[in-house]
């Protein structure tokens, strides 16, 4: 897209997880041709949620196609929190932190990145430019009236954040800093990148479909007044027996997020739903409905309105057959 080109729109893409076959039929379908080894649209342009890598079968393509789109000024993107992982991952600690790596390499870890990794060994320098590029990433942004955060628009800790960081970008002491819980860092890296966790009583447990045991739940931010978990909760899988009745407690209640129907128009990812894309209100869409996990990818095209509406999301579904997978040949740029 030329510098005075008129920008329509934009497109938000929700988690692509290593889809980047799907990826590139997405932009296809939205009217995006690659020229140059770039998905270009005359009139519009992407923004990214995050989670551009883990667990999927293309991840070097994805990641390859969304930087080269930013690069080129034909995207955006916001921090997912499985890139916040991998630099955590990839960056060794202080010694005061006690561990090697500022993300301790704990079989739970190993496995999240295992796919990336795998899909880099072969391209070491292609990771390392990829890593440094995560780090220029915004963990926000606000562009003609829209918002876009990967997982919780929290406005106190993101006018924290940019007293420091005005574009929204972090840097390396701020990453070292985010891995101690209880810090400003971590508050903030963790709220807009994770949202809000509550955790469940003592011994017990959430045995989620991707085969991680978990011991919280993942909450929403848009209930004005909540007073049951049921209320809040905002993920796949069901709470265990009666918990959706269990009522917050003042604690709770006090540290949940709140953003309002008077709000800018918010798009986030992060949240692994499923089934048909809805908008979970008028002012929201969340845009993560598990690709990965055979789901569908799925894109919002924003032209301004105030009021968002789920005709205009579009979607590709992940076939579970790998013959039916989306393979376009132009996308391979090995």
């Amino acid at each position: 897209m030329t510098a005075t080109a008129k920008i329509e729109g934009y497109d938000l893409i929700g988690d692509v997880h290593g889809c980047g076959a799907t990826l590139a039929a997405l932009l296809e379908k939205l009217g995006y041709h690659q020229r140059g080894g770039v998905y270009r649209h005359p009139r519009r342009r992407v923004i990214f949620l995050g989670d551009l890598i883990d667990r999927g079968p293309r991840i070097r393509l994805a990641v390859s196609i969304a930087r080269r789109m930013v690069e080129e000024g034909e995207a955006e993107i916001v921090m997912g929190n499985h890139e916040v992982n991998a630099l955590a991952y990839c960056h060794r600690g202080p010694a005061s932190h006690g561990h090697d790596w500022l993300r301790e390499h704990s079989p739970r870890h190993n496995r999240i990145i295992n796919e990336t990794l795998e899909q880099f060994r072969d391209h070491p320098q292609e990771w390392e430019e990829a890593l440094d590029w995560f780090l220029t990433i915004p963990l926000c942004l606000e562009r003609d009236g829209l918002r876009v955060v990967h997982a919780c628009w929290d406005q106190p800790l993101i006018d924290d954040l940019r007293r420091d960081h005005p574009d929204g970008r972090i840097d390396k002491a701020f990453l070292v800093e985010s891995v101690t819980p209880g810090t400003r860092a971590y508050r903030i890296l963790d709220r807009l990148t994770r949202g809000m966790h509550i955790p469940l009583p003592e011994g017990v447990q959430i045995h989620s479909g991707d085969g991680f045991t978990r011991r919280s739940f993942r909450t929403h931010f848009w209930a004005r007044q909540p007073k049951t978990w049921g209320d809040v909760v905002f993920q796949p899988d069901n709470l265990p027996g009666d918990l959706e009745q269990r009522e917050l407690t003042h604690e709770e209640s006090a540290r949940l997020s709140y953003y309002g129907p008077e709000q800018p128009p918010l798009f986030i990812g992060h949240y692994w739903c499923e089934g048909v894309p809805a908008l979970p209100t008028s002012n929201i869409a969340c845009l993560d409905y598990s690709a990965v996990k055979f789901g569908r990818l799925v894109a919002y095209r924003w032209s301004g309105e105030r009021r968002l509406d789920a005709d205009h999301l579009v979607w590709i579904s992940v076939p579970r057959e790998e013959e039916a997978r989306p393979q376009p040949w132009e996308i391979d740029f090995d």
